[in-house]
């Protein structure tokens, strides 16, 4: 019986410490990822700017392509939403709306995951000659949820690759129509 008290006591320690430890851990999840495109902002900015141009690179959909997707709103631009929905663990399901568009330099958007929570996510285009580094941002508040302060440690981790694969994708996409 003692072992099994100490045993408790133990693991009680043990989860206060995690759980104390995460109150020091940042209350945000940042990624953010970036490549130099060969082509002007104005050849770019059409691609980040409506969720139907998106699909033609997203990381994602390779994933599942079965993935559901519906669109609503204008084509692009703010209010233009993506609704998506997947069985894929990777892929789940979702929202992402435009809330921001300011014409060849910037695009915000709103992301919704159900249940997994809320982001917001950036495309930034800066011109450097005839170039133009794209710098695509994504940033989640954690709230005071222990575990998901934790898991936001993760998040480069876990969404930094696919940035990458995207920021790829659009660069052949765009710079293969020149």
């Amino acid at each position: 019986m003692r072992l099994i008290k100490r045993l408790l006591i133990t693991l009680l320690v043990i989860v206060l410490v995690l759980v104390g430890v995460s109150y020091l851990l940042p209350g945000k999840a940042e990624v953010s990822r970036s490549i130099t495109i060969d082509a002007p902002p104005e050849v770019i900015f059409p691609y980040v700017n409506s969720m139907q141009e998106t699909e033609k690179w997203s990381p994602w959909l390779s994933r599942d392509p079965e993935t559901k997707l519906s669109y609503s709103g204008p084509d692009a631009g703010v209010g233009n939403i993506l609704n998506w929905s997947s069985d894929h663990p990777q892929v789940g399901t979702g929202s992402q709306e435009i809330m921001e568009s300011v014409e060849n330099q910037r695009v915000k958007t709103a992301l919704d995951f159900g249940p997994m929570g809320a982001a917001e996510a950036s495309f930034v285009l800066q011109p450097e000659g005839s170039e133009t580094q794209v710098t695509w941002g994504f940033e989640s508040d954690l709230g005071l949820n222990p575990m998901s302060r934790w898991m936001g440690l993760m998040m480069d981790k876990w969404v930094g690759g696919d940035y990458e694969r995207g920021l790829d994708n659009l660069k052949v996409l765009v710079e293969g129509q020149g």
